[in-house]
Order: C-alpha cells, then structure tokens, then sequence
C-alpha cells in the first residue's frame, strides 16, 4: 500500500497495484492480495472473553468485603451464611456480564446496516463482491446512491459528488475530478481525486482503484486511535464504588466496637495484665467466639448483600425499556448518567430534523404556492392562498414541475410498504430528490418522461456557474405542451439571482412575456422571502432550441431563457422535536443544535423548534476559532446554536460545557465525531446513518436518529437513578435498624434478638424481593418537571439521611419493643421471642416498602396497588416468612417457632409504626425541602 497515491497520475497508481483499469484484477491476484492484506473490515480492540468480564464484575469494594464476610462464614462454620453470600455474588456477576453482551449483540446487528457488497470489474467482467473481499488494486464501480466501500484512487468521474460529512464534517458533497494530481501534503478534504471508505455517492458515477483496506483506510485510522483511549467511570460507578467503601469499612469498624465493648462488659480487662494475654484468651475463648460472631452478624447486616444483584437488575431492566424508546445502551452505568445530563448538544440534520428535503413553498405564474407533505411521500396538496390548486391543470406550473423532473438525476423508487401503505426512498442528491416528490404529488413522475421528452444532452453543475442544464428531444406527436415549439427544450436549473441574468422572458398563464423590472423585482422578493425563512431556493427556466451542437457550451445554450418559476425546500423539522425541546427545557435542560449547516438555516429551524431562546446566541465555526478557550468558557452556556462547525469545535464545546460543570451528552455520526464522542459525558451515535467507529465509539445508539428518543433515555435515566435511590434508602435504613436492634440489645444486656441466618434472610431475601421491585416503578409524575441532580451529589444526601435516621431509630424502638414483650410472654424461651423479633421486623419491613415507591408523594397518592410487582414481590416474601416460622423442617434451620393468633394482635402496632413515621417524615420533607426546588424559569 501506499500513503500518497493522490499525488500519483492515473497510470502510475494503475501500475503500482499490477492492475488493468479496463479489465481490473484476475481471480488469481485478488486471492494472492487477500492473503497478503487480509479482509476489508475493521478491526475491532478483542473484546475480553466471558470469564474476564465476569472476573471485572468483582471489581468492587462492597463485592469484596461480600466474599470476605462468605470467607468468615465459611471458617466459623456458617455454611448456610456462606453459600447464601457467594450466590448473590455470583449473580450479580452473571447478570452484569449477560447484559452488556446483549447490547453488544444488538450493536452488531445495526453494523450489519452497512452496505454489504461493492460491484468490481474482474477478470474483465463487472460483479458484485461482498465488501470485506475487496483488496488494493480492485477496480470499484460507483453511482448515486452507492457508499464507498474502501479508500480509492478515482480514475473516471462523470459528474460525481460525495458526501464525506462522516470523514470531514463538511456537510456539502464535494464534487470529484479523477485527472487532478495532487500535492502530497493536501488535506483529507480536498483531495478530489481519492474516495474515501464509508462516504456517500450522492451524484454522478465514476470508477476508482482500491488503495487501502480495512484499518489502513482513513476510517481505520482514526478507528485505532479511538480504541486506545480509556473509558472514564460513571457517576453512578464513582457513588457505588463510594457507598461500597463507607458500608464496608463501617462494618469491619462495627465487628472491632462490638468485639472490644463485649470484651470490656463480659470480662475483667485487668486479666491481661496480671495473668497474660495469651492466658486471658485461653480462658475466655467460649465468650470470644460468641462475641466474635455477633460481631460477624453486626458487618452482616451492616453490608447490604442484595444491593449489587438490584442495583444490575435495575439497570439491566431500564436498559430493555430504553431499546423500547429506541435508545440502545452499550454499557449498563451508562442508563444512570443519562439521568443528570444537563445539556444535549444535537446535530440538526437527521436528528432534529428528517434528513428529506422537502419543497414547501414556490413561485409561479406570479403568484406564491405552499405545498404540503413530508419527506419522501408523493403525497401532498399545493395551495394559493390557503385554496387548493392542480399544477397539471395549469399551462405553466405544469410545465415548472416537468422542469424540476427533467433537470434532475435522481429518482424515486418504491422501497417497499409498511401497515399496506407504500414506502418510498430517493436516490440521488437529497435537493434533486425534493424537487422531483414535489412532482410526483402532482403525478408528474420521470418513468413516463423518460418517453415523451428523452434527455439528449446535458451541462453539469459546478460551482462557478450555480445551475445544471439538461437538453431533451421534443416527441410533437405526444407534446403536452404548446409553449414546446422546437425540436429541442434546454431546462435550465440553478441560483436564482444567476438564473434571472440570462432570462428575458417570464412565463405567465401559459405565455411567454417579457421580463420588465417590475416582474424582475417580483421574482426577487419571493426568492428574498423564502430565502429569509431559511429555504433553499432553485429556479427554473427553459428555452426552445431548434437544433444543438455536438459540443454544447454555457455560453450557447444557457442565453435568452423563460423564466418558470421558484422552489423553496427545507429539511422539515421532525413533528415532535418542538415538544421535546420543550421538555427538554422544563426538565432543566439546555438544548444546543451543533451542526455544519449554514448560519441562516440553523438559526431559522432552531427558532422554529424552540432551541434558540430570546436571548441565546449564535456563533459559527469561523467565530469560535477567534475565540480563546477562557473566553468562550465565559459564554458557552449562553449559545443556543453552532453552525459551519468542524468535528474539532464539537470536541471544544464538549469541553467548555465539562469546565463549567456540566454533564454534556453530544451526539454524532460520523468517524471524525468520534473524538467528540468520546469526550462527552454521554456520546450518543445515530443507528440509522452513524458510521460503525461512532457507533463504537458511543455510549449509547438511536435507532431512529431522533432527538425526541434522546429525551427519552434522559427520562428513563432518571426514573433509574431515582428508582436507585428508593431501593438503597430501604436496604441502607433497613441494614441501619437491623444494627440498632443488636447493638441496643447488647448495651441494655438483652440476649441476641435476631440470629445471624435472620439477619441474611432478611438482607437476602425479604428485602431483596420489594427491593428489585422499587427498581420497576414508573416514576414520579414530575421526574420530568425537576431540574438535573447535581453530580457530585451522593446517593445518600441530605435529605435521604434525614430519613434514614428516623426510620431507623422507629424501626429498632419498635422492633426491641415487640421483643421485650416476647421475653414476657415466653420466660425462658428465647427461640419465641426471637421468632416475634424476627416477624415483626420482616414484616414491618415488607409494609414500608409501599412507602419507599416515592420519595416525595405518599403511598395513596401514587396508589397502593399501582406497581403491580411490589404485589408480587411483597406476596411471595409474606408467604417465605410464614413457611419460615410455621414449616417444621425449616423452624431448625432458622430457630423458630410457630406464633399463634394473638402474637400476631400483639406485634401489628409494633409493625405499622415505622411506615406511619415514614409518610410522615416525607409530609415535613415535602414542606420543607422539595417545594423550593422548582425549575428556574428562562
């Protein structure tokens, strides 16, 4: 391969890969080359196999201290304890593992979008070849419509356009010219004669010589580069790796508090000075593997076990209902991030917009029209002044809309059909494509013009002149209209303010007229209006030739011309953008459009959809390069739009937005985004048109490339982390009350209240069940009315430990309550009145997990029986509790007995206690804290 075989004549690249340009390579050479360059793909970074991811899930301090407490366990003989521990362990491995391989799979399937074949010549005949067989040296046929299958050297261009947006940003296709040789040192963007892997044919058709494959393509490139950098934790990840080392060490602080206050209560401490160490030991060693393993039950109680398997189950349930909402997630901490984005920087084209240029608006016969319709559809109605009117039914529109046909190389082809309705898709250069479904809702389509007015000639398109011209024989036998005098028409289209400088002659009602200035000013001011509402405006003209030249020239053709008329298009915006912005903007996000469009058309659809405030800016890329970083930093957050901007200002704006604090999800869709991807907070890559280095890139793909799906999946974030924060405050003030009870007990002299196998029934099983429940609520009905959380706000705030404290010091009053009662009622049977103990606090627990479902509204406010799974999950731990207690062959294993009737009478009180406390804290809490955190209004 070669580096710079754009600055090689097309003989000599020819030469270099031993290849025919006629003829192309022989089977004999491409299976030589294959084995040589090997396959034309990319390469992805091996991904770790099973048991290394499985082994990455115990990466975690609250994990470790888990195992460590099995390891104990296991070596005090608590068998039962142990076991439980590692499968909970287990599983939640199991389950980070099995998630994050599915949305891998999902990931795959979408790459497998891209286009799978190329048409090569070889052995002399042109085929079709899978993509990944391509080797240097093949000869790649290419027309509209046609991705670029590897990085070519073009030999033959015949008005051919790519669009290298994904490689270069440049939104504009960049015409192609196959003789130019060029300077070894020339950017990317402007090497005309090179076609790059993954661009777009949008026009035209050419030929070119594969010069580089799989990761030595510009793609690939820039592939390696993105595979070597390093991903950077979640907040979520950052909170839980926090709480997991306070949980941890706080118990491993309560086993040593426990062990030395039991020492200094039960023993004599002057022992060790007047006897020795070792012989104190000797002497009391009954006493201190008793105190050793209520020490052991303290840290069980205190590390809540089902904490990880919920917290994965939880994730791992949002990140199915985001596919739902379109939202793929690759990587499961990434569903809570979305959950304090504070901006969302969007591309316009495709995401807030339908990527289809659509015609909205014209001018004919001296009067303005609208046209309705979306994208690609022929369906749609043209009015004049709000009436409906048929183009084919007047002399001149209808000869304006065969123009827009005839002077066009794209075409609209029926891609299949969806709920029996026909769907249709353009071939071609998405502006040509308007024009010609403007026609088609008139029932104006190019298969029938193909016969009555066959294209004989054409002028292409370049830059310098602003309009293509195509010359079409006239059938008089089947003319259609009487203004098609001669033998020939030339149909001119381009710039209209070009246009109108070789017209002198306007079409009106069907005749031609000359064009006075007032008519000339006319013309201008509708192409000023449309012009003014960000339109794109085309014009067409005509003129009878009676005979054309072998070799036509501009100067000769495109001279004293009837002016048709005007076409104004727009890529609409997409119908639900404006009420997602909207959203967007309640919730407390900052909504920017980043996009390489034209100034005028950005900040016209941005006003459109609500994104440009009253008082936000607009800055281009050109502005933005003059602009220090310390400076833009100062007014990043009052910019609504970017336009004309590079994939390296996306990269500058993620970083300023970072500076200021912010949690910034950026989305993109090309190779050259992905840096910028990679840097933000969130990079959000487009299923639909994204390139597979974004797609890999990014934490999370649509697949609808829609802005509205991105909302979406910061709702859904948010309903997780909120759902997070609901199961963690009752595992954590159910952990912290289990810890009171004992502790309490031991300081006022009580015997144990609860055993060891208790409190991992409880940890493990009674609270795990309404806990993954909690992970399933809907949300509050104001999630989206609330301004994003801060980041560096821990799971467990302000508010949370309020509510921690009262539950807890509720729960184990009421608990030790119930249990001093059952020491009454049972002299001498410690089993019963543990088994009171035990059920009241199960029980007492499975009640308040209907008042954990919202951490601001009450329990009949949001319905009791409103979460369908908390009835499921709170049934089945109520009757595992009954067996438990009155199953003869398990009350061994726990240590209890069967209650009877009025145990029952007597522990209800001490059972509702702690819910009724809890509705009453959310009551002050409500009153005192959250009624002042509103949005603030723009």
């Amino acid at each position: 391969m070669i580096d710079h075989i754009h600055t090689l004549p097309i003989e000599e690249a020819a030469s270099h890969f031993t290849t025919d340009l006629s003829k192309g390579l022989t089977t004999v050479a491409v299976k030589a080359k294959l084995s040589e360059h090997g396959f034309n793909e990319l390469m992805e970074k091996p991904r770790p196999g099973f048991f290394k991811l499985l082994l990455a899930q115990f990466d975690s301090f609250l994990i470790r201290i888990l195992i460590l407490a099995a390891l104990i366990s296991l070596v005090l003989g608590e068998t039962v304890d142990a076991l439980a521990i590692l499968a909970i362990v287990i599983l939640n491995a199991v389950l980070g593992v099995v998630q994050e391989s599915k949305a891998e799979q999902a990931l795959a399937a979408l790459k497998k979008m891209s286009a799978p074949t190329a048409r090569v010549v070889r052995d002399g005949l042109e085929q079709t070849v899978p993509t990944r067989e391509l080797v240097p040296g093949d000869i790649v046929v290419l027309e509209a419509g046609n991705y670029i299958p590897a990085d070519l050297r073009l030999f033959e261009t015949i008005n051919l356009k790519v669009e290298e947006a994904s490689l270069t940003g440049e939104s504009v296709p960049v015409n192609k010219d196959a003789r130019v040789v060029l300077d070894r040192e020339i950017p990317i963007g402007d090497r005309k004669n090179s076609a790059f892997m993954s661009t777009l044919v949008t026009y035209g058709r050419g030929r070119g010589i594969v010069a580089h494959t799989g990761m030595h393509t510009q793609i690939g490139l820039i592939a390696k580069m993105i595979q070597s950098s390093e991903d950077e934790q979640t907040p979520l990840q950052q909170k839980l790796e926090e709480l997991g080392k306070v949980l941890g060490i706080v118990s491993l602080a309560i086993c040593g508090v426990i062990f030395l206050y039991g020492i200094i209560r039960d023993t004599q401490p002057a022992m060790i000075f007047t006897e020795g160490f070792m012989q104190y030991l000797r002497l009391e060693e009954s006493t201190i593997i008793e105190l050793f393993m209520t020490a052991v039950s303290l840290a069980i109680a205190a590390v809540p076990e089902g904490l990880p398997a919920v917290v994965t189950i939880c994730l791992a349930l949002g990140m199915q209902r985001m596919v739902s909402r379109h939202a793929l997630i690759r990587k499961l901490p990434v569903v809570e991030t979305l959950g304090c984005a504070t901006v969302i920087c969007s591309d316009k084209t495709g995401t807030l917009t339908q990527n289809e240029m659509t015609v909205v608006r014209g001018w004919v016969d001296g009067r303005d029209f609208l046209v309705t319709g979306e994208g690609y559809q022929p369906e749609g109605i043209f009015t004049i002044k709000d009436q409906p009117f048929n183009p084919c039914e007047m002399n001149t529109s209808h000869l304006f809309l065969t123009g827009l046909v005839l002077c066009n190389d794209s075409r609209l082809e029926l891609s299949g059909t969806e709920n029996d309705k026909p769907i249709y898709r353009m071939i071609g250069d998405p502006t040509e494509g308007a024009l010609v479904v403007a026609a088609a809702k008139c029932g104006i389509w190019s298969e029938n013009l193909t016969e009555l007015l066959p294209r004989v000639n054409e002028i292409p398109f370049d830059s310098d002149r602003k309009r293509m011209t195509t010359v079409h024989k006239v059938h008089h036998d089947r003319n259609q209209f009487e203004m098609l005098t001669s033998e020939f028409v030339a149909i001119v289209k381009g710039a209209p303010d070009m246009l109108l400088k070789l017209c002198d002659t306007v079409l009106l009602d069907g005749v031609a007229v000359p064009l006075t200035d007032p008519l000339r000013n006319n013309i201008a001011e509708a192409n000023h209006s449309m012009a003014t509402k960000a339109l794109r405006v085309l014009g067409i003209a005509y003129r009878n030739l009676d005979q054309i030249a072998d070799e036509m020239t501009p100067e000769s053709t495109e001279t004293n011309l009837t002016f048709l008329g005007l076409t104004g298009m727009i890529d609409p915006p997409r119908l639900e953008v404006k009420q997602a912005v909207s959203v967007a903007r309640k919730a407390g996000l900052k909504s920017v459009m980043v996009t390489g469009d034209f100034k005028d058309t950005a900040e016209a659809i941005a006003r459109d959809i609500g994104i440009l405030t009253p008082h936000g800016l607009v800055m281009t890329g050109a502005e933005l390069d003059q602009i220090n970083d310390e400076d833009f930093s100062k007014v990043v957050e009052k910019v609504d739009v970017y336009a004309r901007v590079s994939p390296a200002h996306k990269m500058r704006i993620v970083d300023a937005f970072k500076a200021r604090g912010h949690v910034a999800a950026m989305t993109g869709d090309g190779v050259n985004d992905a840096p910028a991807l990679k840097r933000a907070s969130i990079g959000v890559a487009m299923g639909i048109t994204g390139t597979d280095v974004s797609k890999e890139t990014a934490d999370m793909v649509l697949m609808d490339d829609n802005y509205a799906s991105i909302l979406s999946a910061i709702e859904e974030g948010r309903i997780i982390y909120s759902n997070i924060r609901k199961f963690v405050f009752y595992l954590i003030s159910c952990n912290i009350g289990e810890i009171l009870i004992i502790f309490i007990s031991m300081l006022v002299g009580m015997p144990m209240p609860l055993r060891p196998i208790h409190l991992l029934w409880l940890n493990l099983v009674t609270d795990g069940a309404p806990a993954l429940a909690l992970g399933m609520e809907k949300g509050d009905p104001d999630i989206m009315d609330r301004p994003p959380r801060p980041t560096k706000e821990p799971i467990i705030n302000r508010e949370m430990l309020i509510g921690l404290e009262v539950q807890a010091v509720v729960m184990s009053v009421a608990v030790l309550a119930s249990y001093a009662i059952g020491l009454t009622r049972y002299p001498g049977n410690l089993a019963a009145a543990q088994t009171i103990a035990f059920g009241t606090l199960v029980f007492s627990e499975l009640l308040r997990a209907y008042t954990a479902r919202s951490e601001r509204y009450g329990m009949f406010k949001i319905g009791v029986l409103s979460n369908k799974w908390m009835q499921y999950a709170v049934g089945a731990s109520l009757v595992l509790m009954l067996l438990v207690i009155y199953v003869p062959f398990l009350q061994p294993i726990f240590d209890t007995v069967p209650l009877t009737f009025q145990d029952w009478i007597v522990m209800a009180p001490f059972i509702a206690v702690a819910s009724i406390a809890a509705e009453m804290t959310k009551l002050f809490m409500r009153r005192k804290f959250y009624s002042s955190k509103v949005v603030p209004a723009e």
